[in-house]
C-alpha cells in the first residue's frame, strides 16, 4: 500500500502511492474510504519498520487501536498519486497516536487521527 518513503524522522513521516486497479480496495474507479484509511496506518507502519532497521532489530506487529475525526473530501481516482503525512502526537508505551493527513499535490483529500498498538514482544 506505499510505493516510496519520501520523509521519516521522529516527527513526520510521508509516504506516496500510485492509485493502481489492482490495488486490494481499488472499486468503481476510485480507492475505497478503507483504501486511504489503510494508506495511513501502512504510512505509521513504515516508520515503525524503519526505526527497527535502523537498529538492527525485527518490527513488532502493529494494528490499528482507534480511528478519531476522519474526514475523507474526496477518494483518489486511478493513476492519481497520494500522499499520506503523519504527525506524532504521542508515542508511549508502544501506542502513537497521530495526525494524518492525505493529499493530491497541494489538495488535501483525507485528514484524521489514528491510534496504533504495537505487539509486545520479548525483546522488548
Amino acid at each position: 500500500m506505499l510505493d516510496q518513503l519520501l520523509r521519516a524522522d521522529t516527527q513526520i513521516t510521508r509516504t506516496c502511492l500510485e492509485i493502481h486497479k489492482d490495488n486490494f480496495f481499488f472499486e468503481n474507479g476510485e480507492l475505497s474510504e478503507s483504501g486511504v484509511i489503510e494508506n495511513m496506518a501502512q504510512t505509521v507502519a513504515i516508520r515503525v519498520g524503519y526505526f527497527y532497521d535502523s537498529i538492527k532489530k525485527p518490527a513488532p506487529k502493529g494494528f490499528i487501536g482507534a480511528v478519531r475525526n476522519m474526514k475523507i473530501i474526496r477518494l483518489p481516482k486511478l493513476g492519481e498519486s497520494i500522499e499520506c503525512e503523519i504527525d506524532i502526537q504521542q508515542e508511549i508505551f508502544g501506542v502513537t497516536l497521530v495526525n494524518g493527513k492525505t493529499f493530491i499535490g497541494e489538495e488535501l483529500i483525507a485528514s484524521g487521527q489514528m491510534k496504533t498498538v504495537l505487539e509486545k514482544t520479548d525483546t522488548d
